[in-house]
């Protein structure tokens, strides 16, 4: 069977949580006015991709974002958890700048091996090594569904950026070492394609945390 997909990964508007330096995960806060610039921005730079379908988390900053990108076209938009961010327990929802140099934050962001085995005493959420394969599941079961065509994709920080070193090739153990991945930008635009035949299946990589939309205003 062959198949060629290309993906549009975005990750979601500036939120109010984010405004205020608060640790998100699976909490959830509304799009801020600068959020909602970016999605639109976002539609606007995606405005003659024909996308066959639109995907998002389960959680509404992602929902919302989707829908102004969308805006009035006749895309179908389903929700998918395993794009959900990571959860991070007992540190959702505290002040980012409070953990920062700790060292079960600084492992979080450099160190998934370790904050993997000690995740029970640091702050019971979610591992690693499960959102990688809910995250890489996620798109399985999207490629699944669709043979041809191009799909938008929208979901987290920490997800996509797991996500597309995975799909570049990597690990979920290696995934933070300098230069595999980077932080993602709210609203940025990641494309990558896809191609499947008999003999073998390949993710190509055509574009990573692209902002150039964003430096051109959208009206609300």
């Amino acid at each position: 069977m062959q198949k060629n997909l290309t993906f549009y990964f975005l990750r979601h508007g500036r939120t109010e949580w984010n405004e205020k330096g608060l640790l998100q995960g699976q909490g959830d806060s509304p799009l801020t006015v600068e959020g909602v610039k970016g999605a639109l921005s976002a539609g606007q730079a995606l405005k003659a991709i024909p996308f066959v379908a639109a995907y998002s988390s389960g959680l509404q900053r992602t929902i919302d974002t989707a829908r102004h990108v969308i805006g009035e076209r006749d895309i179908p938009l389903f929700q998918h958890q395993g794009l959900n961010e990571q959860f991070f327990g007992q540190w959702e929802g505290i002040q980012i700048d409070t953990i920062r140099y700790t060292e079960p934050f600084q492992n979080l962001v450099k160190q998934p091996e370790i904050y993997d085995r000690h995740i029970a005493e640091y702050n019971q959420g979610e591992p690693f090594s499960t959102l990688a394969d809910r995250s890489w599941k996620a798109v399985q079961d999207i490629i699944r569904v669709h043979q041809q065509g191009n799909i938008l994709i929208v979901s987290h920080g920490h997800t996509l950026r797991l996500l597309l070193a995975l799909l570049g090739g990597h690990t979920w153990q290696t995934h933070r070492q300098l230069g595999v991945s980077e932080s993602l930008i709210n609203c940025s635009i990641s494309v990558v394609n896809y191609q499947q035949n008999e003999d073998q299946k390949t993710f190509k990589i055509e574009r990573k945390n692209d902002t150039s939309h964003l430096s051109i205003a959208t009206p609300l």
